[in-house]
């Protein structure tokens, strides 16, 4: 048991290190101590699973067949039941569950929100989906990414709970959206909300379009209100590790928008504005 731990532990950094160096220090400097082991788990397998799904040559089935996999592994897990057929990847699914000992806990809500992520990315592909889609997938987003972000670095801090306390993970992910649109909807992932879509008439891959730059504004702002609200909820958290790491995460979606703004709402591609990376790894990231 002891080897397949540190197995997955070296897999974990492995994986962290040779996709983004800012997280893998992030991880190394800020978390805390006796956690880091497991903030390195929780960056790998979730990158593994997005690569994963994110591979041009899997179709739709498969990648349903493989997330609903994963959420099996995840549920049978909490109850102490695990497949013998795991790879060395879910392993590191099964080593975090395998730590987790607090009822309720942070690390157990991060997972399920995130795979619920996953999974709804794994469904929307190719299709328009609702604005309360999209809603609740920045709502399992930013619950999940905030309460790793507690979790691992100041676990024993105070931090008020609220609605505000997952506002600036909400902004981030609204403006990650915006950042990826174009190299999204290439992979039939698309970033606008069907109703909008409907009611302008619009082609959801024009971001050229006048109604398309009026709903990139509108997310902007939000983002931005998002933001504000953010900063001041992080302002009332103890942890000084913490709230470093969650100010560096959103200046970096900070910076996304005002590059956004200076192209007066014209989405531009990745290229322009720097390589696609993964909403989380800032806290993880």
């Amino acid at each position: 048991m002891e080897q397949t731990i540190e197995a997955s532990r070296q897999l974990a950094i492995r994986i962290t290190s040779d996709s983004n160096k800012q997280t893998y220090y992030t991880i190394r400097l800020l978390v805390d101590r006796n956690q880091i082991a497991n903030a390195y788990r929780a960056y790998g397998y979730f990158r593994w699973v997005d690569d994963w799904l994110d591979r041009s040559q899997s179709s739709k089935d498969e990648c349903l067949a493989f997330i609903a996999r994963q959420q099996s592994i995840l549920e049978c897990g909490y109850k102490g039941d695990w497949p013998s057929d795991m790879d060395s990847h879910e392993t590191m699914l099964a080593d975090l569950i395998r730590s987790d000992h607090e009822r309720d806990s942070g690390l157990q809500s991060y997972i399920r929100n995130m795979m619920a992520v996953m999974a709804f990315d794994a469904n929307r592909r190719g299709r328009l989906v609702s604005e309360t889609e999209l809603a609740q997938y920045t709502h399992h987003l930013a619950v999940g990414v905030t309460e790793a972000l507690l979790f691992f670095i100041g676990h024993d801090r105070f931090a008020p709970q609220g609605e505000a306390r997952f506002q600036a993970v909400r902004g981030a992910h609204v403006t990650h959206m915006l950042r990826d649109t174009l190299e999204d909807s290439d992979a039939g992932y698309y970033n606008i909300a069907l109703e909008f879509v409907m009611a302008t008439g619009l082609d959801p891959c024009d971001v050229a379009s006048l109604p398309y730059r009026e709903w990139v504004r509108s997310r902007v702002q939000f983002a931005r209100q998002c933001f504000s609200s953010g900063r001041e909820y992080l302002a009332q958290v103890e942890s000084v590790r913490c709230r470093i790491a969650a100010f560096a995460y959103m200046l970096r979606f900070e910076r996304v928008l005002d590059a956004i703004e200076r192209a007066n709402f014209l989405l531009q591609p990745l290229s322009q504005n720097g390589h696609k990376g993964r909403l989380w790894e800032a806290h993880r990231a």
